[in-house]
Parts: structure tokens; sequence; C-alpha cells
């Protein structure tokens, strides 16, 4: 069933392009790169997710449950969607998608499946995103890697079709 779950968001997260996703390459970069000299470090990146962690973690008590999962989604869902240019009827479609995958996710996160996100499990998942995106594996993420992990998705992509 894990694998199952874990499939299921790969493929979904390589097809839709999503609103508030930061494992597209380039929103990664953007979302990540706090001092905005075009490049994104490791420490930025641990910066931002252990900001994002607290913020999530709504009733701090050191662990994440999906429903403040969802919430702080949501919140910053809300905000991109607000500033999109798609139909109203759109917007809805979207967040109603954006809003089932985030269950997925969570779901895929919680390796134990506890129904409770840790801070290890959050953090897990950050360094496999930060890996995922720095090509090179130097500790920072440029416009080289992004241009290589674009092109390494882009790839992967028309392999499975």
């Amino acid at each position: 069933m894990t694998i199952r779950l874990a499939a299921a968001f790969t493929l979904t997260a390589l097809a839709a392009p999503a609103l508030a996703a930061s494992h597209d390459p380039k929103t990664f970069l953007e979302e990540h790169d706090l001092n905005h000299d075009g490049q994104a470090t490791r420490a930025e990146f641990d910066q931002l997710r252990a900001t994002r962690f607290a913020t999530t973690d709504a009733n701090t008590d050191g662990w994440v449950s999906d429903a403040e999962y969802l919430a702080e989604y949501q919140a910053r869902l809300d905000r991109e969607l607000a500033q999109s240019t798609l139909s109203d009827e759109k917007k809805q479609e979207e967040r109603v998608r954006q809003v089932r995958q985030t269950h997925v996710r969570f779901g895929v996160l919680d390796t134990d499946k506890n129904r409770q996100m840790s801070k290890a499990e959050y953090d897990a998942s950050g360094a496999r995103a930060f890996a995922e995106h720095d090509e090179d594996q130097n500790g920072v993420i440029t416009a080289s890697d992004i241009a290589a992990s674009t092109a390494r998705r882009a790839a992967r992509a028309a392999k499975a079709e």
C-alpha cells in the first residue's frame, strides 16, 4: 500500500501543473532563495523548513496532524490562487485537486503511519527534496541545477509516455 501511495504521489506531482508546489524546480528555487541572490543554500532551505514546521504545528505539540498540514498548505494555496489568472471555476478545481493531493502527501510523509508527522519525518522529506534539486550535490541550488533538474524530469516524463 505504501508503494502505491508513493507512486500515486509521484505521478500526480509530475503530471499536473500544481500551484503552491515547491517540488517544481523553478518554484523551489524562488521559494528557498531567502536573500534573493539567485541561489538557495542548504542553510536558507533549513531556515524556511524550520519556520514552516513551526507554523504548521499550530498547537505546538511537536508533531503535525493531517488537519494542521492541510490548514498550513491551504493558506499558501489560497494566496497563490488569489493571484492566479485562472477562472473562478478553474481555481475551485485546482483547490479541490490540491487538497486531495495534500492528504496523499501527508500519508506518504507520515512514514510510521501513526497519523502524526514528526519533525524527523518532516526533515527527512525536506532533505530528499533539497537533494532532488541540488544536481551537483554541493549544498547550493542554482539556475544550472534547476536547468539540469528540469531536463531530467522532462526526460523521465517522456520515457514514461
